[in-house]
């Protein structure tokens, strides 16, 4: 499977610096978020990799090669940017053909991508009656159809309701344990922390951090217990910090999977157990600023290419 990597990318629009040295990789069998305030260099950057713009230096690579560069592109990369890209007046279905014959993909695909995003029953109608999620939906089955090694996905949960933000967590996992690369730009960061295995965090252009949610540190992680004593003592001897909350127990310091291990030596079953999104966003609101204007949201009246969608 494909690795997305990019190297020392730079883009510059006229005096504009909007990316600035960036550099991380995106690595097979895993969800990597990517994230940084509106105007950081995330869409210049996603952009890039799809050869919608061209760096100013650096590389933006898929398994190390150019989007324009590889035989069959879409086989490879399917992409979600933005909105956009389908014909009101078609049904998804004729959407999506049009898209698997364009690609090279044949139309036996269709019927399978609508039914891996839930538009089977919808897919005789007219786009223009979709509403904002299942629009979602019909850009991701796009971007499935040539069944790529790799997802780039810009805010995919945008417009899906909670159901469908738990559908789509499961089906990117799913993707992402088939050892697919998959790259998803949200603001949703209690989601975020829920779905992916490693972060990316830019702002200004610049690279704040990249690696696991463990390596961000700070992790707060609630689990429930039928003997809740037990497991807060045995916690606090493993040094962890623990404290009591909402019927919860909050523990900082640990990982779910230690947490877990701990009520496992113990021999505790647990009835719950989740990280918490609040300590992504305490570390993301640390590592970006706003004491300036972002270099990419100047930029953006830059961008003159109208084509904001790959949905193949």
């Amino acid at each position: 499977m494909a690795t997305l990597s990019i190297n020392s990318l730079s883009k510059r629009f006229g005096r504009v610096l909007a990316v600035d040295d960036l550099t991380f990789d995106a690595p097979p069998g895993k969800i990597t978020g990517f994230l940084g305030p509106n105007g950081a260099g995330k869409t210049t950057t996603l952009r890039s990799l799809v050869g919608l713009v061209r760096p100013t230096s650096g590389q933006a690579l898929i398994d190390g090669r150019r989007y324009q560069d590889l035989r069959q592109p879409r086989r490879v990369v399917g992409a979600v940017l933005e909105s956009g890209g389908s014909r009101p007046g078609r049904s998804g279905r004729d959407h999506l053909r049009i898209l698997s014959t364009s690609g090279g993909v044949g139309n036996d695909r269709v019927d399978e991508v609508l039914e891996m995003v839930g538009l089977t029953d919808a897919a005789g109608r007219r786009v223009s009656g979709y509403s904002l999620g299942m629009r979602q939906r019909l850009g991701l089955a796009g971007a499935l159809l040539g069944d790529p090694e790799v997802l780039i996905l810009d805010e995919p949960a945008n417009g899906l309701d909670p159901e469908g933000i738990a559908w789509l967590r499961s089906l990117l996992q799913g993707l992402a344990a088939e050892g697919r690369s998959v790259l998803i730009s949200s603001h949703l960061l209690s989601e975020v922390a829920q779905t992916v295995d490693r972060v990316v965090i830019v702002d200004h252009g610049k690279l704040r951090f990249a690696g696991s949610l463990d390596e961000l540190g700070g992790g707060t992680v609630s689990v429930r217990a039928v003997a809740m004593d037990q497991l807060r003592n045995a916690l606090l001897a493993r040094g962890y910090g623990v404290k009591a909350a909402a019927g919860a127990l909050l523990v900082s310091g640990a990982t779910a999977e230690d947490v877990g291990g701990v009520a496992a030596a113990e021999r505790i079953v647990l009835s719950g157990l989740t990280s918490d999104g609040a300590s992504l966003e305490a570390a993301f609101l640390g590592l970006t600023s706003s004491d300036e204007a972002p270099p990419a949201a100047r930029a953006r009246r830059l961008l003159t290419r109208p084509t904001t969608r790959i949905a193949n």
